[in-house]
């Protein structure tokens, strides 16, 4: 079941590209993602995983301060489709750690969202998509 705020979203950005507001020029894959966003890349290569791990953390509780920050002043306000934008944004920098934190331990982020895929179709088939544990 999607939420009201996934709903908008998703009719935002499909208004955008009607009306041609938003261009896609190029597909994006996961594989010239990484490779872009190690382009821009400024860290200790030392302590790459830990700062790696730190910005992602750090990044996807930028998430979801925006989000509870939505929920609390409702999703009727003012300026919802620029809060929308915003929360993009900060996905957008997850992923670029995603991508970082894949690269440094030598696992494509394609093959890291293909297993990601089979562990969680499996888990559907099995029935066990709920409850909690890595091995479940």
């Amino acid at each position: 079941m999607m939420l009201k705020i996934e709903k908008e979203a998703i009719e935002y950005m499909q208004n955008k590209v009607k009306n041609e507001e938003l261009l896609i020029v190029e597909v994006m894959t996961a594989e010239l993602y990484e490779y872009a966003a190690s382009q821009t890349a400024i860290y200790p290569k030392e302590k790459a995983l830990e700062y790696l791990a730190l910005g992602l953390t750090s990044e996807a509780g930028e998430v979801a301060g925006k989000i509870k920050k939505i929920i609390r002043d409702g999703e009727g306000i003012e300026g919802l489709d620029m809060k929308k934008i915003a929360i993009a944004s900060e996905i957008g920098d997850v992923l670029w750690y995603c991508a970082l934190m894949a690269k440094e331990i030598g696992v494509p982020l394609n093959t890291i969202m293909q297993m990601n895929l089979e562990k969680l179709n499996d888990r559907k088939e099995r029935g066990t998509l709920q409850g909690s544990g890595d091995n479940r």
